[in-house]
């Protein structure tokens, strides 16, 4: 497409942030509803968790092959391919009878983003030859997902209370269908690589393994403990699997990843940022939507508000980013949002079993600030750092990367949350916990912040390490 054309330019964009926002929005709107999905079809603790988890381990695994299938294949087609996936998986969930229909639908749910998210990228490349307005396009981007990780909880809440657990799925498919005609209409095909090569299918079968494996042992590894056999076979293998995966990909001709990439230091930063990003971010998110229920006494609607201000400034510093990227680089807004967010985070160490949040929301507003702030750069840097016919590629890494570092915080920060087996045994309860195990939420919430706020801090000091690398 002709950036001649800029009103239809930007209306790609809108559709294809429209994706990425459904896509996003289902790992968050879930949580809210999983009491009335236990109620309703008498599901256990695990049976909720793998609610939440079996969308995310789809989508984190499988995007890798997604990316590389796009490039060879079509992005346009794979985007449609991929709201279908998830159109097709939230009506399955929405009217699954059982728990065991419920998850599949889930799987088959997680497979739309897999499809959509690393082409979007693509396509918003190949429409945008200016950087400038090719920054501005991928802020409007990663604004979406700031929007829905921002409307979320509370949506969900709504949803439930309103319609009951299954319309925060059955949403979706209206949602889908729309998005599918506008696609048809604004999205054109953007040219596949003329000399794509052998698709790597041992490659596509190890990255899918290592990731699906991983992040397996991250998830079960809180309920079976870090120790068990099942956990430690499952990160034992992930690894195996990623070592073969990196040995391979750098012998033969036609790689699913260009392992090299890691070599250039910008690209290296962008991916270590996202995926600390996202362990800190959505890691946090979810526990302070549990802060707010369980110590505070809030309702699921009044959490989820609450919690709003961390998306609102993401936001709304998405946008902002994408211009400052057109006018000065990349690295010093993503740098700044990481120190930002790092420091926002340790400031929240103040909390306590009493902490309402009126006392604490212009911290949480610059933890999102922050992140909204680097998301832009980094997410450019890395689809930059790749000619054009592998920008598919390069975009599933770092959307895996994110995804990744989504599981990641999830599980160790709430390992460290409910480290307390008194925490533990009422993460589930709909009630406000009782004065002892607030205090001892409170102190597991503060050792989550350490973790989240100095691992942002590291992620800055790396950042300007291998930027001043990269321009000495």
């Amino acid at each position: 497409m002709s950036e001649e054309n800029l009103p239809k330019a930007w209306a790609v964009v809108v559709v294809l942030a429209g994706g990425l926002f459904l896509a996003v929005l289902s790992t968050t709107v879930v949580s809210v509803a999983l009491p009335s999905i236990g109620r309703d079809l008498s599901a256990d603790a695990v049976a909720l968790e793998w609610t939440v988890d079996a969308y995310v381990l789809v989508y984190a695994s499988l995007l890798v092959a997604g990316g590389a299938l796009g490039d060879r294949y079509g992005r346009k087609g794979l985007f449609l391919l991929g709201v279908i996936a998830f159109g097709a998986g939230s009506l399955v969930t929405g009217l699954a009878p059982s728990v065991p229909v419920l998850l599949a639908g889930r799987v088959v749910q997680g497979l739309g983003p897999a499809l959509l998210v690393p082409g979007s990228l693509t396509i918003i490349r190949a429409v945008f030859a200016d950087e400038r307005r090719r920054a501005a396009a991928i802020g409007l981007w990663s604004m979406s997902s700031g929007l829905a990780l921002a409307v979320g909880p509370a949506l969900g809440g709504a949803i439930v209370d309103a319609t009951g657990w299954r319309w925060v799925f059955l949403l979706n498919v209206p949602l889908s269908a729309a998005l599918i005609l506008l696609a048809a209409r604004y999205v054109s095909r953007v040219p596949r690589n003329p000399a794509p090569g052998r698709f790597d299918h041992l490659g596509a079968v190890l990255t899918t393994a290592a990731v699906a494996a991983i992040a397996f042992g991250l998830i079960d590894g809180q309920d079976r403990g870090w120790a068990s056999p099942a956990v430690l076979a499952s990160f034992a293998g992930g690894a195996v699997a990623l070592a073969w995966f990196a040995r391979r990909e750098r012998r033969i001709a036609d790689p699913l990843v260009d392992v090299t990439l890691f070599g250039r230091p910008a690209f290296t930063a962008a991916n270590v940022a996202a995926l600390v990003v996202f362990f800190s971010f959505v890691g946090a998110i979810v526990y302070f939507s549990a802060y707010f229920q369980q110590v505070l006494g809030r309702s699921p609607v009044g959490a989820g508000l609450a919690v709003s201000a961390i998306g609102i400034a993401f936001a709304l510093a998405a946008p902002l980013s994408g211009r400052l990227v057109g006018r000065i680089g990349a690295h010093p807004p993503m740098l700044a949002g990481l120190v930002v967010s790092g420091v926002a985070m340790l400031g929240l160490l103040r909390l306590g079993p009493a902490t309402g949040v009126g006392a604490i929301w212009w911290n949480l507003a610059l933890a999102g600030g922050g992140v909204g702030l680097c998301l832009t750069p980094m997410t450019a840097v890395a689809v930059s750092a790749v000619d054009a016919s592998r920008a598919g590629m390069a975009s599933a890494v770092h959307n895996a990367m994110r995804q990744l570092g989504q599981v990641l915080g999830v599980a160790v920060l709430g390992a460290l949350v409910y480290a307390n087996p008194a925490v533990r045994g009422a993460a589930g309860a709909a009630d406000r916990l009782d004065p002892r195990g607030r205090a001892l939420f409170v102190a597991g919430l503060h050792h989550a912040l350490w973790v989240a706020g100095l691992a942002l801090l590291a992620a800055a000091a790396l950042t300007a390490v291998l930027s001043a690398r990269r321009t000495s």
